[in-house]
């Protein structure tokens, strides 16, 4: 049978799915439910009838419908049908065997306030462990160089599966709308989850919500979807501070050269020469040569004592790990499959991987602190896949702590990713760079 189209031309968001529930895994559960306790959802609730409206009491209350949206990530079920049987039979997380109907879960999905989700991800971020070495670069001499170091883009969902016959007979193509995810750069943690149903939005729609979120003497980095001269005003008019790439043809002129070598050159520029409305403020701009290719970055630290031109390009380097984060959250934890084709379950189920992306990554960092390995050196994917075998371990009695499980296990279950060659051909290349810095 002939494919309906090339596999190259596949998403690659869709080549995984799996078919059958997850182990349940009672430390992983203890876990989420240290910072998801049922007693915290009051406190939601009585915020959101503050906002004028009111949650009645019914089966699916709010405890129950976090439990359920999690445990959809968590245990990776692959339907609303297969949460039904496992909810009727075993329970899940602190909600005991529950009968319910596929239509009342989604009509609850379409009715329940996303706002509640997006509050319970901000007080989880709270709750965590605050682990410093994990939250500042490792060239830092002091942890306030920068109060935060952020990476910022956005990212379209994929197709609403329409499930009614009315919803199929229509032929256009319905995406789910955009998210825009802002994540630590050393932490990997996600700080912020905006989300529009325009699939068509651009980035520099979250401009305002971004900077306003950005707190004072921090820095955030992103691509040229926020390309904008306004944009950049704002940052040092506001004591704020962004790393990003120059877009071609972009018209400046130096106004000081502070550094230059063989691979490199760091100067300070004016933007929008010919423009009517050019950049007010100067910024820093940094190129290197790689190979026999330059490559431009931009940033308004104008200090290289504060940012080193070196410190600049690792930076954007790192704007890669939000694409990473989307790859895990959308291949891994099953965001590419949406649950229903409402916007507002849409939504929900953001917000609820997101938050089960949260704790991962927050195991993942305990792992590689047992391993005394930077956070990097971790596979996420690999952490997430360990689940099966500590749980067959700790029913056999063979495991305790699931960290210790990982740090004694982590080889067999290739947790630490390998140095490939290209890598170490990079990290040498970019010591023959900077070497030869004056």
């Amino acid at each position: 049978m002939a494919r309906s189209r090339p596999y190259s031309d596949a998403n690659p968001d869709l080549r995984r799915r799996c078919h059958g529930a997850a182990p349940a895994i009672e430390e992983i559960e203890k876990l989420m439910l240290s910072y998801l306790t049922p007693g915290s959802f009051k406190p939601l609730k009585s915020e959101v009838s503050q906002q004028g409206k009111r949650l009645r009491d019914r089966l699916l209350t709010l405890p129950v419908m976090v439990a359920i949206v999690l445990g959809l990530v968590y245990r990776q079920l692959p339907s609303l049908s297969e949460l039904r049987r496992l909810l009727e039979r075993e329970g899940l997380l602190w909600v005991k065997p529950l009968k319910i109907s596929v239509e009342a879960l989604s009509k609850r999905l379409r009715v329940l306030p996303a706002s509640l989700f997006r509050q319970l991800l901000w007080e989880v971020q709270e709750r965590l462990p605050n682990h410093q070495s994990v939250r500042v670069p490792p060239w830092s001499g002091a942890p306030d160089q920068f109060t935060a170091w952020w990476i910022a883009d956005g990212s379209t969902l994929e197709e609403l599966r329409r499930t009614l016959k009315i919803e199929r007979a229509v032929e256009s193509t319905v995406l789910g709308g955009k998210m825009m995810a802002v994540v630590e750069a050393f932490s990997h943690q996600p700080v912020e989850i905006l989300y529009t149903p325009d699939e068509k939005a651009n980035d520099k729609r979250f401009d305002a919500a971004l900077l306003e979120r950005l707190p004072q003497n921090s820095l955030l980095i992103f691509d040229l979807g926020f390309f904008k001269f306004p944009w950049f005003d704002e940052f040092s008019e506001q004591g704020k501070f962004f790393v990003t790439r120059l877009r071609e043809k972009t018209a400046y002129r130096t106004v000081q050269l502070l550094s230059e070598g063989q691979f490199y050159r760091d100067e300070i520029i004016q933007m929008g020469q010919y423009r009517s409305n050019p950049c007010d403020h100067p910024v820093r701009l940094v190129s290197v040569r790689w190979s026999t290719v330059w490559y431009h970055y931009l940033t308004n630290v104008l200090d290289p004592q504060r940012l080193t031109p070196e410190q600049v390009c690792e930076l954007y380097r790192r704007r890669w790990r939000i694409e990473d984060a989307f790859a895990l959250t959308k291949r891994l934890l099953g965001l590419s499959y949406l649950w229903v084709s409402d916007r507002n379950g849409v939504e929900i189920q953001i917000y609820a991987t997101w938050i089960f992306y949260l704790l991962l990554n927050q195991l993942c960092a305990e792992v590689a602190w047992g391993l005394q390995l930077p956070l990097e050196r971790i596979s996420v994917e690999m952490v997430f896949r360990g689940f099966y075998h500590y749980a067959h371990a700790y029913l056999t009695g063979e495991a305790g702590r699931i960290v210790d499980f990982f740090v004694e296990h982590h080889q067999l279950l290739g947790l630490v990713k390998n140095i490939r060659r290209r890598h170490r051909l990079r990290e040498a290349q970019l010591k023959e760079i900077w070497a030869a810095s004056p």
